[in-house]
């Protein structure tokens, strides 16, 4: 971590599929001390094979933090020399802040630490959510009130990042910064 360096934040988002992952994990792959910050909670065999799939996947100088609510705290506790952090993925870390026994019906208090954190980066940050807002209205108030945090916490790190990628089909789309005149 340098402080005297100007910290990237980059935000890699799309539908299921969508080639986001793959993307933010070939970007980070270009740190030399990379950490890759999974949110995912194993519950059930099918999930810790996924789990077990998505680690092979990543190159092995990557440093694995698994960390399903804390995300300000252990980008502010990341190992010395890190330079490239990718977190993936912030909509199964709403989830998990949502589905908390003792989850209010207020925005939790994790998503202002995470903010504050992304204001002052420690170092170059990718971070990979879905874009849930683009499909029914969902049944039931946690699914609606779960796609409503999720929207706004991802227009939220939009505002702050660098760079916002649009992955769909596969093809990584920059939608910021702009090019060309704005609408």
């Amino acid at each position: 971590m340098n402080p005297e360096a100007t910290q990237h934040i980059t935000l890699v988002t799309g539908g299921c599929r969508s080639g986001k992952s793959r993307y933010a994990l070939e970007q980070a792959t270009t740190g030399t001390h990379p950490v890759f910050i999974a949110t995912a909670q194993v519950y059930d065999a099918e999930m810790e094979a996924r789990v077990a799939r998505h680690k092979l996947e990543r190159d092995p100088k990557f440093v694995t933090i698994e960390e399903p609510y804390d995300l300000a705290g252990t980008l502010r506790s990341l190992p010395p020399g890190t330079d490239v952090v990718l977190v993936d993925c912030l909509t199964i870390w709403m989830s998990n802040l949502l589905c908390r026994p003792e989850a209010t019906d207020e925005t939790p208090a994790e998503v202002d630490d995470l903010l504050g954190v992304l204001r002052d980066p420690p170092c170059d940050i990718i971070l990979v959510t879905n874009e849930v807002g683009m499909g029914i209205v969902p049944e039931n108030a946690l699914a609606r009130r779960f796609r409503d945090e999720t929207g706004f916490l991802n227009q939220s790190i939009a505002a702050l990042a660098d760079t916002v990628v649009f992955a769909v089909s596969g093809i990584p789309t920059i939608i910021k910064p702009r090019k060309g005149p704005s609408l």
